[in-house]
């Protein structure tokens, strides 16, 4: 059951991000923004990888082939789908897009099945669609009045690219040749490492202003960066421990802790709809959980 607590940090973590990461966009680009994910994680991530060798002392690992293919797609793929997701904001009828994009734990279920040798009971099954029908009404879909088959697309191929990085994930950890917890503390390593490598490159040739900008928020940057790098540690240990189907469907309760600091911090009431969409979610996650108990 460590991934269920593993799952429920890196929620709590991701609604705090996010809350902060919208205050940051609003004074910096989106590429920007997305750095300050990463900027200060990379650090972090080494310091937790090297106090898990200091308590715990073993091999390094198996750098093959198999294994560096999963890291690298695992870190184009989430910066692919970061991309799409931004596109998403810019469209009509995004309410589609974005219930789509969020699909992400229902897309891991069917590819992990299909391609990944993955195996879901009926519980799980029915937990993963509850959880994917509570995220499209917590995204307004219900509301939407015309259907864009252009956003729907999008918002698919967002969700499939997120899917696809926790599985990449998932299965770098596998292939490491360790076992928990040092596997994911290295693919997390790897993972932000290229993806902060990256996003700094483009911006030193594309936006340089981008950079001082980043220094001038350099406390909120710290933040996002810190609150990113926990919350990455609790998905991927989460996800080397369990189908990434459960983690993520579990992993929906950090709408719950979204509205929670909405409701606490930023004053905002609850609307019915979230309501519903919170109920169904604590059912998918009492579901995913059964078959580990």
């Amino acid at each position: 059951m460590i991934w269920v607590l593993f799952t429920f940090l890196a929620a709590f973590m991701q609604a705090w991000r996010n809350a902060l990461q919208s205050k940051l966009s609003i004074n910096m680009s989106l590429a920007g923004v997305t750095l300050s994910r990463f900027i200060v994680a990379s650090p972090i991530a080494a310091l937790y990888l090297y106090y898990l060798y200091q308590y715990q002392p073993t091999a390094l690992p198996d750098f093959n082939s198999a294994f560096w293919f999963f890291i690298i797609g695992a870190s184009l793929m989430q910066i692919i789908a970061t991309g799409l997701m931004v596109k998403l904001f810019k469209m009509n009828n995004y309410a589609v897009g974005a219930g789509l994009a969020k699909s992400e734990a229902l897309v891991a279920a069917i590819f992990g099945v299909l391609f990944f040798g993955s195996t879901l009971n009926l519980l799980g099954w029915l937990g993963v669609f509850l959880g994917a029908i509570a995220v499209l009404l917590l995204s307004g879909i219900a509301k939407v009045k015309q259907f864009n088959l252009t956003t729907a697309l999008i918002g698919l191929a967002c969700g499939s690219c997120f899917a696809l990085t926790s599985l990449w994930v998932r299965e770098a950890s596998l292939n490491s040749g360790l076992l928990f917890p040092h596997s994911p503390a290295w693919v997390l390593l790897f993972v932000i490492s290229l993806q902060s490598l990256i996003l700094l490159v483009y911006l030193l040739i594309k936006e340089p202003q981008t950079i001082k900008q980043m220094w001038h928020y350099k406390k909120m940057v710290f933040l996002v960066s810190f609150f990113s790098c926990i919350g990455s540690i609790g998905w991927f240990s989460a996800m080397s421990l369990q189908h990434v189907a459960y983690v993520k469907t579990l992993g929906q309760v950090e709408v719950f802790f979204t509205m929670l600091i909405s409701v606490l911090w930023l004053k905002q009431p609850l609307k019915r709809q979230d309501s519903a969409g919170l109920i169904l979610i604590a059912i998918a996650a009492i579901l995913v959980m059964l078959p580990s108990m």
